[in-house]
């Protein structure tokens, strides 16, 4: 199992950025950067158009970070081109196409027995290691706050208490 601590498995996989262009996307083309990484059951889903738009309006407070943001689902490039250009709008991060379910399997997030992933969040830090793992009910949407606040408590690289947040007194090393 993948653990807070351990190097984030690398991938390389096809993603859909912007509304139209096709990309490989490697996690290692984003070393140097932090990386929120989170998979979402499927597209044309329910719940999961509240988490990927708030992840999108919130993108420049993660850029502001140091860091990117990466949306990932058993879906094809082409049916997130069909969502994205149809009734979920444009984003401003790029979606990843786990077809082989390999990346998911490799983080945790699939449901094998469902045939697709839960809602699953990680942050990985600029040197590759995860330093956040956390996974969802398919049923209830994430926090974007929350994964900015667990953020920038780890940018400190401090002890922070609960609900710590940026400005507060941190515990210290």
């Amino acid at each position: 199992m993948l653990m807070v601590g351990q190097k984030a498995p690398e991938f390389t996989l096809d993603a859909l950025v912007g509304k139209d262009e096709f990309r490989k996307i490697s996690l290692s083309q984003y070393r140097g950067k932090w990386v929120v990484l989170f998979f979402y059951p499927l597209d044309f889903t329910f719940v999961c158009p509240t988490e990927i738009l708030q992840f999108s309006k919130r993108e420049s407070d993660f850029k502001e970070k140091n860091a990117v943001v990466l949306g990932a689902s058993v879906d094809s490039v082409h049916s997130h081109k069909a969502w994205v250009n149809g009734s979920l709008g444009q984003l401003t991060y790029p979606l990843l196409a786990d077809l082989t379910r390999e990346v998911s399997r490799r983080y945790g997030a699939l449901i094998e027995e469902a045939g697709h992933t839960t809602r699953a969040s990680f942050i990985i830090d600029p040197e590759g290691v995860m330093q956040y793992a956390l996974y969802h009910n398919t049923n209830v949407g994430r926090s974007v706050d929350e994964t900015l606040r667990v953020l920038e408590a780890l940018q400190t690289g401090e002890r922070c208490p609960v609900d710590w947040k940026k400005g507060e007194k941190t515990l210290g090393k």
